[in-house]
């Protein structure tokens, strides 16, 4: 899985960071989402789901990797 934010959408609300802070930051500049890893292990797929599905606008999508991504 690849995790994509969309820093235009990203309202600042940090309930990302706080569910998954191993994975998402907060810019100290403008208060949004900032991706420390976008190739999360398998094992983190399920609270990387639970992160996604918290954003309040959206920001966060996910998205499968093709056989010759991986």
């Amino acid at each position: 899985m690849e995790i994509r934010v969309d820093r235009d959408r990203c309202a600042g609300s940090s309930l990302c960071v706080s569910y998954l802070p191993e994975v998402f930051d907060q810019s100290e500049d403008d208060g949004k989402v900032l991706l420390k890893v976008p190739l999360p292990a398998a094992d983190a797929e399920r609270a990387v789901r639970g992160a996604a599905g918290r954003c309040p606008t959206g920001a966060i999508t996910l998205h499968a990797l093709d056989v010759q991504d991986a």
